[in-house]
């Protein structure tokens, strides 16, 4: 496993990770699980990505808030990452319930961390590394960790590089010729660029602050909102202050054979359009984002299933997966699945075709049935001679919601 260039300061960084999105914007798929548990390339959840960033680059003592229907994930997190912690590490889920301010939700990202104040006053760490826990990306956080240092930063922000066109969905940072932050505008009509450069500083919503520089601040801002935000308040308020705020830019983040299209790879996935194209990217001949870095891997709970397989080799009843991605204990049988994502212990019965499609975890496909560019919800069972993504009309009228670019997901 590779390791982080500045390890010994990551070993003295603990992560506060943000997981409480409620995800609206990927509704349905949202109505029973928190964003961060959406699964992601089929075995996968969301939350998996920001948390393998994180132990791969040697931080080990993390606290995951949760809040919205966190059921789900908090079983996922305790049922593998609170497994493989060691002496002094763990991986902990906090939700508001938990906190020594009482049972109210957090009211803004600031407020989550100004919530757990009383481990902030009490850790030992002299850095805190506070990450989104709903995006698709790998990250090497000690890099970012070390900028930190060096520059003598009080706030270090992770920034992506976007176009102009594009900077009008994000948060937008102007910076100087050092890359340090003079303004913070969220969605700006006409966004800032880097100088000399044509693209702009898009906030990716991870930070790296000095402790106690973290408490002072938190404080301060907690006496005039109580929905106390890092976008909203804690940015601007830190630079009309004249603290020391430096952007990083994530395309400098090099990870071991890192391949040429997955640098600066890094998807929000908070739109139905956006999070299919993300899977479909992934069983592309040349993905961007490569999972097969064993280098820099993926972790999850894998789960005690048995290999996929496909059986029956017929004409006209042949099991077959073609240009996908097939979890452990999927059964194709006598039928075909093209460029498609199946998760665990996914069933497909014979004279079926899938194609384009992401199935959950446990879907069973029944005979003669035809699915295209369709996302299908976990513990689905589709009826015999059903037809998904043909008759968009037909979708609708069952139930299904249908996107304007013809993505039927069912739940």
């Amino acid at each position: 496993m590779y390791t982080s260039a500045i390890s010994n300061f990551a070993g003295n960084t603990i992560a506060m990770v943000l997981a409480g999105g409620k995800g609206e914007r990927l509704s349905p798929i949202t109505e029973n699980r928190p964003k961060p548990y959406v699964p992601f390339g089929g075995k996968y959840k969301i939350i998996d990505f920001v948390l393998s960033n994180l132990f791969n680059s040697g931080i080990k003592r993390v606290y995951i808030l949760t809040q919205y229907r966190a059921y789900s994930l908090n079983k996922h997190i305790q049922d593998s990452w609170a497994k493989w912690a060691g002496l002094g590490e763990f991986y902990d889920t906090i939700s508001p319930e938990t906190t020594n301010i009482g049972e109210e939700w957090f009211k803004g990202t600031a407020d989550a961390i100004f919530q757990l104040m009383r481990v902030l006053e009490s850790t030992d760490a002299d850095y805190i590394a506070i990450f989104s826990g709903d995006h698709v990306y790998k990250m090497d956080i000690g890099q970012m960790i070390s900028y930190h240092i060096i520059n003598k930063a009080d706030m270090t922000l992770a920034a992506l590089e976007v176009s102009p066109a594009e900077a009008t969905r994000f948060g937008i940072f102007t910076v100087d010729d050092n890359y340090q932050v003079t303004a913070f505008t969220e969605k700006p009509r006409e966004p800032v660029t880097i100088p000399d450069r044509p693209t702009c500083f898009a906030s990716m919503g991870n930070y790296i602050f000095s402790t106690q520089k973290l408490i002072e601040v938190l404080k301060a801002g907690r006496q005039y909102h109580a929905d106390l935000d890092f976008g909203k308040h804690v940015i601007p308020m830190m630079i009309e202050t004249g603290n020391r705020i430096l952007a990083y830019n994530f395309m400098d983040n090099l990870l071991p054979r890192m391949g040429p299209g997955e640098k600066g790879y890094w998807k929000d996935v908070g739109t139905i359009d956006s999070y299919y194209e993300a899977n479909m990217d992934l069983i592309n001949v040349v993905p961007q984002l490569n999972l097969y870095n064993y280098r820099w891997p993926i972790i999850t709970n894998q789960g005690n299933y048995p290999p996929s397989k496909t059986v029956f080799d017929e004409d006209g009843r042949r099991g077959q997966s073609l240009n996908s991605y097939t979890c452990g204990g999927c059964i194709i049988s006598g039928s075909t699945v093209r460029r498609s994502i199946l998760g665990p212990c996914c069933k497909i019965n014979s004279y079926s075709l899938v194609e384009d499609s992401i199935l959950f975890d446990n879907v069973e496909i029944g005979r003669h049935v035809k699915v295209k560019k369709a996302i299908i919800d976990a513990q689905i069972k589709i009826a015999d001679g059903e037809e998904i993504g043909y008759n968009h009309e037909a979708d609708r009228q069952k139930g299904y919601m249908v996107t304007d670019s013809g993505i039927v997901v069912v739940t």
